[in-house]
């Protein structure tokens, strides 16, 4: 979160605020043509109201000259309807464009931000709520969709109409436009203390509600867990808790902008018991006529939007500018994993990788999580990783595709530095399968395509019959296009596993990484599936990691990792002859799953 020193130090604490929108200057001249009508009609409609006084004016000084007559009574009745009916035309036209203005900078910038998000390494959502992002790009951008449009406006309509108000009234008696604005240096130091505390309590409001937005977030992920062991009530104090945080938060800012209004009426409509005391007095001594006097009162009550609009534009710009401050802190976040500045651009791989003394260490960890790692997969060659838990296996897997940053020299694709390659080039030719099973709530075909283009139809049931999900399939109710549900929970752990596989073979890789992609399918299916996989895929590289001794028993070679060192490695019947780490792993699994059999 941006500290925000300015706002505490500076003597101007609104102009402080519109230097956090200058991220959006490009909208305002990308839609610049729309905003010059916008402006200019609404320019206009200010005109015309301040034209009514002065026709008011000069009908009432007929009538108490009495020299009116119906036909001139008429006359100025009917130049008021007209002036009305062109303030509607031209209101809607600036409602139309500005409002439009608004919205159009909405979709731009949560498009910006969410195709800024995409960039971004995964240790920044590591270390980043869900949940706060989602309040950022729907709470937040609407406070600033709210600034850039109602909030121009009010700026606008409110300056112009408010200056122009004041001039009229000054042409018709200085002596009683300074009397009327004598209040005018109490708003201005009440304005600025509020402002201040305004600013303060909206950051601290939207910070709140992002904690909410994750709790909620959270609650709803987990409500299978929640119930399998009947916390329902401690689940809904949890939420309740983040909630009553946050109408307090709401609360206490409420406190300022509680005062802030009342206090522009109050002051307006002390100024109009001034000019009504000190007014009348003129128009009786007739130093003002009575037509003067209305008109002079006319403008004094036009002031009074202006003076709620200063009101409204600084709740809106201090809300927008605590929203746009969160919203920068994300544009601003640099990947850690990007293109070097010449990438090379491989279109197929053959699948030799080398691994050259390899190190990671995770930030906020004690141990490094790979040490002097190095390796070697020829192209074609089926390889395991083994070992317990956290001895490196998938941060070295995540390595070879760039999900985690490493040391330029140290991971080799085809003879070529990977960290030279470009990102794109580099994750097409590589299949990875996660440990974490994720599908969209889509239909089967696209969470299998994901949106890439030149695959037929016999490509995807290829794929199915190879993982052993054509039947399945075909059971759904709309086959390929049956939708899932979330996160595909119509679906059984293992048919969900098997569906993230098929969606890494379409394609067809160089390298396939399946990071323990079988642990919830059973064995028998396992060594059908990877029997298949094996056939297809005989001179491409595989590289998989698995506990199951059936599984390991089928790949060429097999890499033991141990606390981020590659202890042993090997064919499998070398290292179970060996008796070394691999067989006590080996023999472990093999005894859990006689256990388990039992």
């Amino acid at each position: 979160m941006i500290n925000n020193p300015l706002m505490k130090q500076s003597r101007f604490p609104f102009i402080t605020a519109l230097r956090h929108f200058t991220p959006l200057a490009g909208y305002f001249i990308k839609n610049r043509w729309a905003l010059i009508i916008g402006l200019a009609c609404l320019l206009l409609v200010d005109l015309l109201q301040l034209i009514i006084p002065l026709i008011i004016k000069k009908a009432i000084d007929l009538l108490t000259r009495g020299i009116a007559t119906p036909a001139l009574l008429f006359q100025e009745g009917l130049a008021i309807v007209g002036i009305a009916f062109a303030i509607g035309l031209l209101r809607y036209v600036w409602r139309h464009l500005i409002f439009g203005h608004s919205r159009k900078v909405e979709q731009d910038l949560r498009n910006r931000l969410y195709a800024h998000l995409q960039t971004l390494s995964p240790s920044f959502f590591q270390r980043m709520k869900t949940g706060d992002l989602m309040a950022r790009a729907i709470n937040d951008i609407n406070a600033i969709r709210m600034a850039t449009g109602m909030g121009l406006v009010a700026l606008t309509d409110g300056t112009v109409l408010g200056l122009a108000a004041i001039g009229f009234m000054i042409s018709i008696s200085p002596q009683l436009t300074a009397i009327s604005l004598i209040p005018a240096p109490i708003i201005i130091l009440f304005t600025r203390i509020l402002t201040r505390r305004m600013s303060t309590g909206f950051e601290k409001v939207q910070k709140t509600f992002s904690d909410v937005t994750e709790r909620i977030r959270e609650a709803f992920a987990g409500i299978r867990v929640v119930k399998a062991f009947n916390r329902e009530e401690w689940e809904y104090n949890r939420v309740k808790a983040e909630g009553e945080r946050y109408v307090s938060q709401n609360l206490h800012l409420a406190r300022a902008l509680a005062l802030f209004f009342p206090m522009m009426v109050l002051f307006t409509n002390l100024g109009l018991a001034i000019v009504l005391w000190m007014g009348g007095r003129l128009a009786i001594l007739e130093k003002i006529s009575t037509g003067d006097f209305v008109a002079f009162i006319s403008y004094l009550n036009l002031l009074t939007w202006p003076m709620m609009a200063m009101g409204w534009v600084t709740n809106l710009v201090q809300r927008a500018s605590a929203s746009m401050r969160r919203i920068n802190t994300v544009l601003q976040e640099q990947t850690d994993i990007r293109d070097s500045s010449e990438p090379i651009v491989v279109p197929r791989v053959h699948g030799d990788i080398e691994i050259r003394d390899l190190s990671f260490q995770y930030p906020d960890t004690s141990s490094p999580q790979l040490k002097q790692v190095q390796l070697h997969i020829a192209p074609g060659e089926s390889v395991g990783f083994v070992g317990k838990v956290g001895s490196g296996k998938t941060t070295l897997l995540k390595a070879m595709a760039r999900l985690i940053e490493t040391p330029p020299g140290t991971f080799f694709l085809d003879g070529q530095d990977a960290a030279r390659l470009s990102l794109r080039s580099l994750r097409e030719n590589i299949g990875f399968v996660t440990q974490e099973v994720f599908l969209f709530s889509d239909t089967v075909r696209e969470n299998l395509l994901l949106g890439r283009t030149g695959i037929t139809g016999e490509d995807l049931e290829k794929v199915l019959e190879t993982t052993a999900m054509k039947e399945k399939v075909e059971t759904l109710e709309s086959g390929l296009e049956t939708v899932l549900e979330e996160r595909g929970m119509n679906l059984s752990g293992g048919q969900r596993q098997r569906l993230t596989v098929a969606r890494a073979l379409v394609t067809d890789p160089p390298v396939l990484i399946l990071d323990d992609a079988f642990s919830m399918v059973d064995t028998r299916t396992e060594e059908s599936i990877l029997n298949r996989i094996f056939s297809i895929r005989k001179g491409k590289t595989n590289i998989i990691v698995s506990h199951r001794p059936s599984t390991l028993a089928r790949v060429d070679r097999i890499f033991v990792m141990q606390d981020g060192e590659i202890v042993e490695q090997g064919r499998p019947e070398r290292l179970l002859a060996k008796g070394g780490v691999y067989t006590r792993l080996y023999e472990e699994r093999r005894l859990a799953e006689e256990l388990g059999a039992l």
